[in-house]
């Protein structure tokens, strides 16, 4: 017995019922044939039986016995010595022994079970022997046999139970580690859709935040000496705040951006430069090279948005005049290339991400390529402009997510 025993199973709760009216049967049995059969001492073998009875239900309804082994060692050897004196008095008592086999090797550790169970053995042919006034070889098989078979159910039994919980154990652990998966999944599942906002916020509604701005200062700049430039710079940022409104409620939906829609990618970068021009000081001008193939819709948008903030970076920062936008097809490559004549910059010594000043731009076009399997290059220098590349291999990596999807 353990000194914390595992709570009964429908199964086991039967097994020991049965254990228990074996006991008493046994017992009865001694008793009955005593009494039928006008054995000498019958009074003493009926009161032996019954105190034998009696301690053997006193087990069950102790809680005691099963909580603690030294009070079933204690419980054990009290029925033990009842049965001794019914052995003594009548030789049907043997069979007694079989249902005790159980008990010891059920409540005591595996050795101390298997010494109690061959003494009992020995006990239970002794005194069959010393009933017969004889013994032969034949008088050990019933006990000897009995006590095989108890110690073949219980070990069994017992390596049974020692599989079934380590099996119970390994469900524990798989449904938690499920839990823990899913608990992680959905948690990657929230930082990607985080990570997907970001990219889109920055590249629509903050760049065109940034040319609305840009826009109502010229207009304030041109009132009151040219109140017509000052109305149309307001007509251009009213155009602009519903474009970026219908391009916010289309990326929080995620579906594909107003831009490309009823159109290719081609005629959205090359619309996209004609807005650029008119409404700022650039002329950007678009160019397209190579035989046109169809892209994904990932790798559109993915080139479409890289293309507005690179022209968004040029008109904030870089004071140029000229940019051109350059799409090519090469084979199993498309390539994006934006080049203006600014006064450019030092790549190895960008300014670190600042939600007051930006500076997420080249990172956010970096996280889309790559999520593409492709390269972005950036080459730069003060007062000779700034050219930046982007290439896609017309055939996503197999493990990339859509990046117009959730």
């Amino acid at each position: 017995m353990k000194t914390a025993a595992p709570a009964l199973t429908p199964t086991t709760r039967a097994l020991a019922w049965c254990l228990h009216l074996l006991v008493i049967g046994l017992l009865v049995l001694a008793a009955g044939r005593a009494v039928t059969g006008g054995q000498p001492g019958a009074g003493w073998i009926v009161a032996a039986s019954a105190a034998c009875g009696l301690m053997y239900a006193a087990g069950p309804v102790l809680p005691v016995i099963r909580r603690s082994r030294r009070a079933a060692a204690l419980w054990l050897a009290a029925v033990g010595a009842c049965w001794l004196a019914l052995l003594a008095l009548s030789p049907d008592a043997v069979w007694v022994a079989f249902p005790l086999y159980f008990l010891q090797l059920h409540l005591l550790t595996r050795r101390a079970g298997l010494a109690v169970v061959a003494a009992t053995t020995a006990a239970a042919i002794a005194g069959f022997a010393a009933h017969q006034r004889s013994f032969h070889p034949a008088m050990a098989i019933g006990p000897v046999l009995g006590a095989a078979v108890a110690v073949a159910v219980v070990w069994g039994y017992q390596a049974l139970y020692r599989e079934s919980e380590h099996r119970r154990q390994l469900i524990e652990e798989l449904t938690a580690t499920r839990a823990d998966l899913a608990a992680a999944q959905h948690t990657a599942g929230v930082l990607a859709e985080r990570d997907r906002l970001a990219r889109e916020i920055h590249d629509t509604l903050a760049q065109g935040l940034s040319s609305i701005q840009l826009l109502l200062r010229a207009a304030e700049r041109a009132l009151p000496q040219t109140p017509q430039n000052a109305a149309r710079y307001l007509d251009q940022a009213r155009q602009a705040a519903v474009d970026n409104l219908a391009e916010a409620r289309r990326f929080v939906a995620a579906l594909t951006p107003p831009t490309l829609e009823g159109t290719t990618l081609a005629g959205a970068l090359e619309r996209l430069c004609t807005t650029t021009s008119a409404r700022h000081r650039l002329t950007a001008r678009f160019h397209l090279t190579g035989e046109p193939a169809p892209l994904a819709t990932p790798h559109e948008v993915a080139l479409l948005r890289i293309a507005q903030s690179a022209l968004a970076n040029t008109v904030r920062h870089a004071e140029a005049t000229t940019a051109d936008v350059t799409l090519s097809y090469l084979g199993d490559q498309v390539a994006l290339d934006v080049i203006d004549d600014g006064h450019g910059f030092n790549p190895q010594r960008l300014p670190a991400p600042d939600p007051e000043t930006g500076g997420f731009g080249l990172a956010t076009m970096r996280v889309r390529v790559q999520a593409l399997g492709g390269t972005l290059t950036v080459e730069s220098a003060p007062g000779r402009g700034t050219a930046l590349a982007a290439q896609l291999p017309l055939t996503p990596p197999a493990e990339s997510e859509p990046e117009a999807r959730p």
